[in-house]
């Protein structure tokens, strides 16, 4: 993609951070099925649906602002995240490690996406897309969430079962 404009960066960021939450919408139900913690199957069963959400939202924003179309494209950055998840439910015995790990593989999600919700956030109101600004705020917010639920989860319960 030739970025030349913040819209061009805006445009591209977007179609970045759209496949990579379609992406997690296919790991979530895998690392959910490799976690042995109930809390940690629902927290990864929870996100999903929230990541469906997530999706909704872009394309809301994408209908709602004129010129802001999304871009085919694949997000790498993901795939090797995803990539990481993958590893370690294939090398990590089942049981209170692979659930750490498997936390720790999420939490890096959450972070790549707070990073780029963050980004979007600011190109939103640079170029005065207040409702898609609102949009990604609130999306934002819920991997801000969903981060310190891991953090909890993993530092009150799943990392001292290990």
């Amino acid at each position: 993609m030739n970025i030349k404009t913040l819209e061009d960066l805006f445009i591209h960021a977007l179609s970045d951070v759209y496949s990579a939450e379609k992406q997690i919408t296919r790991a979530l139900p895998k690392m959910a099925r490799a976690a042995t913690d109930p809390e940690l199957v629902t927290a990864f069963q929870a996100h999903l649906e929230q990541t469906h959400g997530q999706i909704e939202r872009i394309d809301k924003l994408v209908e709602a602002t004129p010129n802001v179309k999304i871009k085919r494209m694949k997000c790498l950055a993901m795939e090797g995240l995803v990539e990481e998840g993958q590893e370690i439910i294939d090398e990590v015995e089942k049981g209170p490690v692979r659930d750490a790990g498997l936390i720790a593989a999420a939490q890096k999600v959450e972070h790549y996406e707070i990073a780029t919700y963050g980004t979007l956030c600011a190109l939103a109101e640079l170029l005065k897309y207040s409702e898609g600004k609102a949009l990604l705020a609130e999306t934002l917010k819920e991997e801000k969430d969903t981060d310190i639920k891991l953090s909890k989860l993993a530092t009150m319960k799943v990392n001292i079962a290990g």
